[in-house]
């Protein structure tokens, strides 16, 4: 999957390879397995505030080996005097993967639209699809695969 940016736009195989691979990420946490996301580095654009969100994608991102790029939206000028095209089109160039928690779903998929690198969608007003599937992935651990 090269993006993630709703739960619609995602098929039922892409979330169930997300759910299925979990649970070994799950129990790898604090050892030395896996890093897929090793010598990545990743910018996360956070427009809203948030604590959990942020926290669980730098804390994620570490141990998967990437490194987190925060960037707030006073740090950068998307929307703000440089179109999101461009932003996308920039960091493209710079990092690995791009995370987006913003106000309006249109700037996450346009971004998407002019990156050559995966999005995701941490939060809009819209969609929320990490959180989504993390509810999905608490409910079958707990009762069993829905």
């Amino acid at each position: 999957m090269r993006h993630l940016l709703s739960i619609e736009g995602m098929s039922a195989g892409d979330m169930r390879e997300i759910l299925d691979a979990t649970p070994a990420v799950k129990r790898g946490r604090g050892t030395a397995g896996p890093r897929p996301l090793e010598g990545q580095t990743w910018a996360m654009i956070f427009a809203k505030a948030s604590t959990r969100t942020r926290v669980s994608f730098e804390v994620g991102l570490h141990e998967l080996g990437g490194r987190p790029l925060f960037l707030n939206a006073g740090d950068i000028q998307l929307g703000r005097g440089e179109p999101v095209k461009d932003t996308a089109r920039v960091l493209g160039r710079m990092v690995h993967g791009t995370i987006i928690r913003t106000y309006g779903q249109q700037e996450v998929e346009e971004f998407a639209e002019y990156s050559r690198i995966p999005t995701i969608n941490a939060l809009t007003d819209a969609e929320h699809p990490c959180q989504i599937l993390t509810d999905i992935f608490t409910i079958e651990e707990r009762a069993g695969a829905i």
